[in-house]
């Protein structure tokens, strides 16, 4: 509006006339201090929250899939080829990538406007007196609470970025150096802000989508877990710090003994849309449909992520592995086949009965021949994949609903929906809590929580069944029982900590930065590529660069955009 005004104003002046509309304030301009009444700033509180679900295919921030999983060995791009969306088979192959790579630069910029929305609402937020707006400290908590969010995914994407606040002047902005805080001086103002929640923000939201104690606290012992990862200038671990690890383990049981929160019967509930803001939904992104907007608050970061066939019609990215198929397989004690797994490779639907898995693979996978999101009569077929020769007859299935579903929207020519996306599910909070035991040298109290999560996986198999009552796949899954099926040794603990961080939360964000926080992501995925690339030739040019793919290169627009204040990461 305020370009529509001042085109106008020169429109008038250059031709002599329209002096009698000079002296008018434009409709759909509202001054600064006018929206600093409480119900404006409900309104800009709201504006921060909806920046959540933002995202765009493009550079998706909410599920991370582009750099959470295609870079983790976890998932292929999919789509049509190496030259769909080449910026992420840059990601994919890391040798490729570069610092002009576009996709990084608008992710930047986009997780930047979030901050940029907060920090607004915080800034007005401060100086509305205590007596004119009850909910001020509450808003204020859920503000920082977002804000964390945000630098938290700045912080794993590129390691050093620039913190701006609501009390930095914007014209000071471009003084404000990426380096002006060390790698865990970051992580330390990270934290702060969701210290700031946990200790202001109410136990219970009287709205699902609104952050809560609890979720703050949650996210806090993530931030500390990556934080006890001491990293070098090399992106190398270090050691890895006990005191903090000690707060993560007291800020879980704060979670777990808090009883709002609990393991969902069956896995599949956290993917269903019928079950949303579920007992193990601690925090998460609250899409919209038919809310009066002409398309909705829709999921778009997962728009590419839909099947070719006619009910869908788009897009066929964001492919399974053969790698993470085969992790989901299980010796004669139900447990991961840790060393042997990606030795004999499944292929053909057949193999998926003269195997045993563990059941999530069928919660995570679309298989030929496998009902489609638990659908008995709606069977995945091969055909419905974009392009199998080169990305394999896989896709995801966490993150999209049946055409049928009642969240289920066209946008075409993509798809999407207005289900719920989860940030921290209760099984991380778990597993946060395991990875820090055992961390700490306690690995036998991690074991009963280790096995909770394989427990819950191991029954939900009701959703699993073909039309006729069989089962899709043949199951078998245990639990670690040492001196009877394991040997639960510090390191094993570890072994299993980290498969089964793996396969709970596979294809839904965070593998890759599990690797990099633990300090083998190197060895870790030329490893995998130097078997993946005789499966699929699209990564014959893979390659993971050690001291230098850990993070993705600053954009280098930001960079020319600072002149120069700002510094690249290493390697890059």
């Amino acid at each position: 509006m305020k370009h529509k005004k001042y085109i106008f104003l020169l429109g008038c002046l250059l031709l002599g006339a329209c002096s009698k509309f000079l002296d008018q304030t434009p409709q759909g301009v509202i001054a600064g201090d006018d929206l600093n009444s409480p119900q404006n700033l409900e309104k800009m509180v709201v504006a921060a929250y909806s920046s959540l679900g933002n995202d765009h295919y493009t550079a998706p921030y909410s599920s991370m899939w582009p750099y959470g999983n295609i870079r983790s060995g976890d998932a292929y791009k999919g789509g049509d080829g190496a030259g769909d969306i080449s910026d992420y088979h840059f990601y994919e192959t890391f040798s490729l990538n570069r610092v002009d790579n576009g996709s990084s630069d608008l992710l930047w910029f986009r997780l930047y406007v979030c901050i940029g929305r907060v920090n607004d609402a915080l800034g007005r937020l401060n100086k509305v007196p205590d007596n004119t707006f009850s909910q001020k400290q509450t808003r204020q908590a859920e503000m920082r609470f977002l804000r964390g969010h945000y630098y938290f995914l700045l912080k794993e994407l590129f390691k050093y970025v620039p913190y701006i606040d609501e009390n930095a002047p914007k014209e000071s902005y471009d003084t404000i150096s990426n380096r002006t805080y060390s790698n865990q001086q970051l992580w330390t103002k990270i934290a702060e802000d969701f210290t700031f929640a946990a200790a202001h923000l109410p136990d219970i939201q009287p709205e699902a989508g609104r952050a809560n104690k609890f979720a703050a606290k949650a996210y806090l012992a993530k931030t500390l877990l990556y934080e006890a990862y001491k990293q070098d200038e090399n992106n190398q671990v270090t050691g890895i710090d006990a005191t903090l690890l000690q707060q993560v383990n007291s800020l879980c049981d704060e979670v777990i003994n808090a009883g709002k929160y609990h393991l969902a019967a069956d896995f599949a509930n956290n993917f269903l849309s019928k079950n949303e803001n579920g007992p193990e939904s601690v925090f998460a992104i609250q899409y919209s449909k038919d809310d009066g907007t002409p398309k909705g608050r829709l999921d778009y970061g997962h728009a590419l992520d839909y099947p070719m066939n006619q009910e869908y019609g788009c897009c066929g990215f964001h492919s399974p592995s053969y790698n993470l198929v085969n992790a989901f397989k299980t010796d004669i004690n139900g447990l991961p086949m840790f060393e042997t797994f990606n030795n004999v490779n499944i292929s053909k639907e057949s193999d998926f009965l003269a195997n045993t898995f563990d059941p999530r693979l069928d919660h995570t996978v679309a298989i030929p021949g496998h009902p489609y999101k638990y659908n008995p009569a709606f069977l995945f077929q091969r055909s419905w994949t974009r392009a199998p020769e080169v990305y394999g007859s896989y896709m995801s299935l966490k993150e999209v609903v049946l055409p049928t579903d009642p969240l289920f929207q066209k946008v075409p020519p993509f798809m999407s929906s207005s289900k719920n996306w989860e940030i921290i599910r209760f099984a991380d909070v778990l597993l946060f809590k395991a990875e820090a035991l055992i961390e700490l040298g306690r690995q036998s109290e991690a074991l009963p929580l280790i096995n909770r999560v394989r427990e819950r996986a191991a029954a939900s198999t009701t959703l699993l069944k073909q039309a006729n009552g069989n089962f899709t796949s043949s199951y078998k899954m245990g639990t670690y029982q040492p001196g009877i099926n394991c040997t639960w040794t510090p390191d094993f603990a570890r072994k299993a900590l980290r498969w089964e961080r793996r396969l709970e939360f596979a294809m839904e964000g965070s593998r890759f930065f599990d690797l990099v926080r633990w300090g083998v992501a190197a060895q870790y995925l030329n490893a995998y590529f130097a078997v993946e690339k005789t499966r699929s030739a699209h990564l014959n040019d893979a390659s993971f660069k050690k001291g230098r793919d850990e993070y993705l290169p600053v954009p280098l627009n930001q960079i020319n955009y600072s002149k120069g204040l700002y510094k690249q990461n290493t390697g890059w």
